[in-house]
């Protein structure tokens, strides 16, 4: 169940018998041959699937996260993390205001950290707030122990079906010295094409593999929650 697909009436009616919903944060910015909202569109995919069995309300995604790193690439769209993190908060909190009391917060970028406040909610009992990351899971990582893989930004690990827009290069990449970046070096003359290294891809078997477990963990969370 999607927001979008509702009405406030509906909205009232569901909050009366389930105080749970799940948030989708993400980032537009840029993933090399990947969709600039890939960090959006995987949680997304995700919290839809885990909706699929689990029905918990979806709130629309929030597709803007805290990207400077990446401002040398077109496309990209930043906010600070002072802004970034008084959104995620105040959407929170419209939402508890609302009757929500259960978040699931499946965040799909690196750069977007937990605001404080939230933990807080958390901490004093106001709200039960789960901050999920995808590639940090235990399914994660479990499928990089399985194939010996390590997923990084833009690599495989974020290569799905549903995030790709164009052709992708074949092989493998040598890992970036990210260090270079915190010297002062601009992003595009450290990263190149964007991504940070690794193989650029796997099958398609594979990925919808370690998409499954992935739903199948964020099930877990949505049931604990109830």
């Amino acid at each position: 169940m999607r927001l979008q697909d509702l009405n406030w009436l509906d909205v009232e009616r569901y909050v009366q018998r389930d105080s749970r919903i799940m948030l989708v944060i993400g980032a537009t910015e840029q993933h090399g041959y990947l969709s600039l909202l890939t960090d959006a569109l995987i949680p997304a995919r995700i919290a839809e699937a885990a909706a699929a069995r689990e029905p918990v309300l979806i709130a629309p995604p929030l597709n803007f996260g805290v990207s400077g790193e990446f401002v040398d690439y077109p496309g990209t769209i930043t906010l600070s993390r002072t802004t970034f993190e008084a959104a995620v908060t105040e959407i929170v909190e419209g939402l508890l205001y609302q009757g929500f009391g259960r978040f699931l917060i499946l965040n799909g970028h690196g750069g977007n950290t937990q605001p404080a406040r939230l933990r807080d909610l958390d901490m004093d009992g106001a709200a039960r707030i789960v901050w999920f990351e995808w590639w940090r899971s235990a399914a994660a990582r479990a499928f990089e122990d399985q194939h010996g893989l390590r997923i990084d930004h833009a690599n495989w690990g974020e290569n799905f079906p549903f995030t790709r827009v164009g052709d992708v290069p074949t092989g493998e990449k040598t890992p970036v010295n990210l260090a270079l970046l915190n010297e002062g070096q601009l992003s595009r003359d450290v990263l190149g094409d964007g991504v940070f290294g690794g193989r650029y891809q796997l099958d398609d078997e594979r990925m919808l593999a370690l998409f499954e477990a992935l739903v199948e963990e964020v099930v877990s969370e949505l049931r604990a929650l109830d």
